[in-house]
């Protein structure tokens, strides 16, 4: 009797462990697609164009180093109107659907702001080509700033302001950390110090499993790199269920910058900040307060 219930442990401990290495081989493995769920929303699907929400654009498709086709939309102010401020908005988008569920976004910074706005969907999101991750998406970022910064005049001429939520938010740290030059003022919504850091709040059971995440986006070593003079505006829901607010927290202490101010939402959501009383008047009080035009 003694015998048969070793072997059954034994057995059931062999089971487990099995299990256990097919999910830790399926975490690493499988871990782009859940990391980046380009297709929910209809992500790969219908793509909205700022034309149906009454904003002339320029589509723009740029090549990346690696052959990857991304998918942009331009939407530039008259540079003749005497009411124009020569600052760009660059929307880094959060983390599902393609960049046509953005454009309400887009059109208040275009319509009610007059800023000039570039949004581009990442690789594999949208109509841009490519499968995501990690290093695919610091690609596409180096391209669209060569392009904003080094061929089209206008945009070259504008203060860039970067606009990241989420996922969206590592990019615009990714960018500013590493081409700060270019960058003259960022905002920042709900994003994360890392991705390891994430996995044991969604996935408490994966908390002695994160060295498997080879999706770092350690944003954390990053920040301290944004030089002091980059003005930054951090958003933050404190009851999000994704990213712990203590991240933006931990984001705004470790910032060099001479000017930083973090709005907390109390009431908010991960998703539902946009829709927060004040949001807006706050990033507009920002992009015209502690964004100088360039050349001034």
């Amino acid at each position: 009797m003694i015998w048969t219930l070793y072997n059954l442990a034994k057995t059931a401990t062999q089971l487990g462990a099995g299990a256990g290495v097919l999910v830790l081989l399926g975490l690493y493995f499988c871990q782009n697609i859940l990391i980046y769920p380009a297709s929910i929303n209809d992500g790969r699907g219908k793509c909205a164009t700022p034309d149906e929400y009454g904003m002339a654009y320029e589509l723009v498709q740029l090549t990346t180093e690696d052959g990857e086709i991304l998918q942009c939309y331009s939407m530039k102010q008259d540079r003749k109107d005497p009411s124009y401020t020569n600052k760009t908005i660059l929307i880094l988008s959060p983390n599902a659907g393609n960049i046509g569920h953005a454009l309400p976004i887009a059109e208040i910074f275009y319509k009610q702001f007059e800023y000039n706005v570039f949004i581009y969907s990442y690789r594999g999101y949208g109509k841009s080509t490519g499968s995501p991750s990690e290093v695919g998406l610091k690609k596409d970022a180096d391209r669209v700033m060569d392009y904003l910064t080094k061929e089209d005049s206008q945009y070259q001429e504008s203060s860039i302001i970067l606009y990241g939520r989420s996922l969206g938010g590592a990019v615009a740290i990714y960018i500013a950390a590493t081409k700060s030059s270019c960058v003259h003022a960022i905002i920042l919504e709900n994003t994360f110090l890392s991705i390891r850091k994430i996995v044991p709040h969604i996935f408490p059971l994966l908390r002695y499993a994160t060295g498997f995440v080879h999706q770092r986006w350690d944003s954390e070593s990053l920040v301290s790199q944004i030089p002091s003079r980059i003005p930054v505006l951090l958003l933050s829901a404190r009851k999000d269920e994704i990213v712990p607010p203590s991240h933006m927290d931990e984001i705004f202490n470790t910032l060099k910058s001479e000017y930083k101010q973090m709005y907390k939402f109390e009431d908010s959501y991960h998703n539902d900040t946009v829709l927060q009383e004040g949001y807006w008047d706050r990033i507009h009080s920002f992009i015209k307060d502690k964004s100088n035009p360039v050349g001034l």
